[in-house]
């Protein structure tokens, strides 16, 4: 059986705050990228829906992830989220694209934070669950008997 997680804890509350947030600052990033690649600030020379989708690649990946709420997907979508913080931190340094990096910056933490807290207190929501089951199953074993 899994470890004990205390009842004391409202994660399931928890989770759901830190789920709507994920989601939330998953598709504000998305946008983020298509109103800066395509609308503000497109690359002449290139196709801005394509240099778009680049960008967006490593976190469309993660879609089925973030629809379905998985929370081991959640802790690997922060690790692919250091890449894209790099790349935030080195805008912001540029003076000609200070705004972007710093709304980058802030879009990607938020996103960190959200869908790593996410994963933890889903996990201890899943546990919580998984003791409440057993505990009710040996129960009615015990009246059975």
């Amino acid at each position: 059986m899994k470890a004990y997680i205390p009842d004391d804890h409202n994660y399931a509350a928890k989770a759901r705050f830190g789920r709507i947030v994920t989601v939330s600052s998953y598709v504000t990033l998305l946008g983020w990228f298509i109103l800066w690649h395509v609308f503000l600030i497109p690359v002449p020379t290139a196709n801005p829906w394509v240099i778009s989708l680049i960008h967006m690649l490593p976190l469309l990946v993660f879609i089925h992830v973030i629809i379905t709420g998985n929370p081991r997907g959640h802790a690997w979508l922060c690790f692919v989220l250091l890449l894209p913080f790099i790349q935030s931190v080195l805008a912001a340094t540029n003076p000609n694209t200070f705004i972007y990096g710093l709304g980058y910056s802030l879009l990607v933490g938020t996103l960190f934070t959200s869908s790593m807290m996410y994963a933890r207190w889903q996990s201890r929501y899943n546990k919580q669950l998984a003791h409440r089951s057993a505990a009710q199953q040996a129960n009615a074993d015990d009246s059975d008997n």
